[in-house]
């Protein structure tokens, strides 16, 4: 993958601040890169962005589920309503990253990229595209949806319209998921970004309200066609950023890779693996199959309009 160009401006670097312990969420809500909760958490209860603690757990001999579903259990989030920031409102003075610090000089260059696909894309629609901040920490941060910690993985939170990411993950993604490669990495954030869409779109606070009044299992099935949308936003980036760069961004194999890391992620793929075997009504972010699939709808189309899960009759 070859992605040069500008870095964002939008970029918060706290890794230099230390951990922020904390016993868990707060009021608000996330959204990230997320993995089956098991008990119906997901989308709103609990945070999207959960792979590294599914890894841990792996590699402990715990079960995630299990300890997944006693998370998703707790208070983090009954529901919330996002909050329109001003596309000036900036915490504190964004960070750039450090000469030679490679690693976030990529995430930087991925998120201007993402800022000027979106950009445009909302333009098109007669909407203003409010830029979000990605924060690089380590181990633990404060949010606004409360306090965030590198075990759960990248995540979104749409009260402060922040993704927060530790770059460790990236080591995780290449050896527990087998996902190596510089675009997987840049699929991940494209997807937490995806989330950000949705909740500009006013897409996350429908599906709060709906999922207020459904079963765990409806809820479940409606937190898959979200997380699927945010998975085809991220194929949707692609394809712009590609064609933007005269198609010389990505090549067949950053696709291979991409797809590796979306089947990676399936929940049938993680539940066979922590369990043994698959219940397909606990799913609240999509099989392996479907991660793909819609993936490849948004790389394949460039067309957000084309990432309407929620009307799909098939996933």
């Amino acid at each position: 993958m070859q992605m040069d160009g500008e870095e964002s401006s939008n970029i918060e670097d706290r890794r230099g601040e230390g951990g922020y312990a904390s016993g868990g969420f707060g009021g608000g809500g996330f959204g990230g890169m997320p993995l089956p909760t098991g008990g119906g958490g997901g989308l709103f209860k609990g945070g999207f962005g959960i792979i590294a603690f599914i890894v841990i757990a792996l590699i402990l001999g715990a079960d995630p589920m299990a300890l997944l579903s006693g998370l998703s259990g707790g208070g983090p989030t009954s529901g919330y309503v996002p909050q329109q920031q001003s596309a000036n409102r900036t915490a504190r003075p964004p960070a750039q990253s450090s000469p030679g610090d490679a690693e976030a000089q990529f995430v930087s260059r991925v998120l201007r990229s993402t800022e000027d696909v979106w950009s445009g894309l909302f333009r098109d629609m007669g909407r203003r595209y409010v830029d979000p901040k990605l924060v690089l920490y380590r181990d633990a941060t404060q949010t606004a949806c409360g306090g965030g910690q590198a075990a759960m993985g990248p995540f979104y939170c749409p009260a402060d319209q922040r993704v927060y990411l530790d770059l460790s993950f990236f080591d995780d993604l290449t050896r527990r998921f087998h996902a190596p490669g510089q675009f997987p990495q840049a699929y991940v954030i494209a997807h937490e970004i995806g989330h950000h869409v949705q909740n500009l779109l006013g897409i996350s606070g429908k599906v709060q309200q709906m999922r207020q009044s459904m079963s765990k299992r409806d809820g479940n099935a409606l937190s898959v066609r979200t997380e699927l949308q945010a998975d085809c936003f991220a194929g949707v980036w692609a394809n712009r950023a590609d064609l933007a760069r005269g198609g010389k961004m990505i090549d067949d194999r950053d696709v291979d890779q991409a797809l590796a890391a979306a089947s990676a992620i399936g929940d049938d793929r993680l539940q066979q693996q922590a369990r043994g075997r698959i219940v397909p009504d606990s799913f609240t972010h999509g099989s392996s199959e479907q991660r793909k699939r819609w993936f490849m709808i948004g790389l394949d189309s460039g067309d957000p309009n084309k990432c309407d899960t929620f009307r799909a009759q098939r996933l």
